[in-house]
């Protein structure tokens, strides 16, 4: 049996766990897409769809995996996969293999996350797309960088990184 790649989640979470609205960010974070660009790069990404369509091109610098349902799914610069298994087979970059979004696919990999790098918003948004609950006891906190968004009705923020606690297969 061939061993699953090390699986890295990441995201912007707000308080309230939001992470989307519209398919779209809700807020304005520079500073976030800094780190997530230099995170990912030369690395696999894997989306669902509906993110894929919300960036609107594949990502620079990685290789680019989109798990959808729709066989006539064909976007240009991208790997299709049917689902996160599938998706993880495909990626041929150095680990960790990141999961970029949306909801359904976070859910479905946070099982199976070895990191979680979260930019962890203090402030409630609305949206239509969250961050699974996880059970925070099975993670460490290794890296919080407290932050600030000092544009009008900014907020505070943070970048952090967790690891699973205890071997993962």
């Amino acid at each position: 049996m061939q061993r699953s790649p090390r699986l890295a989640l990441i995201a912007a979470v707000a308080r309230n766990g939001v992470i989307g609205i519209d398919n779209r960010l809700p807020w304005r974070l520079p500073d976030d897409l800094k780190r997530f660009r230099g995170l990912t790069i030369g690395h696999s990404v894997i989306m669902g769809r509906r993110t894929f369509e919300s960036i609107g091109a594949p990502l620079p610098g990685r290789e680019n995996i989109v798990v959808t349902r729709r066989h006539d799914y064909h976007p240009v610069g991208c790997k299709i996969a049917a689902d996160l298994t599938d998706a993880l087979a495909l990626a041929t970059l150095p680990e960790p293999v990141f999961v970029i979004g949306g909801e359904a696919l976070y859910r479905a990999a946070i099982p199976l996350a070895d990191t979680l790098f979260l930019t962890e918003i203090d402030r409630d948004f609305a949206g239509d797309a969250r961050f699974p609950d996880f059970a925070r006891e099975l993670w460490r906190e290794t890296a919080r960088e407290l932050r600030r968004q000092d544009e009008p009705g900014g907020f505070g923020y943070a970048f952090t990184e967790y690891e699973r606690i205890g071997a993962h297969g």
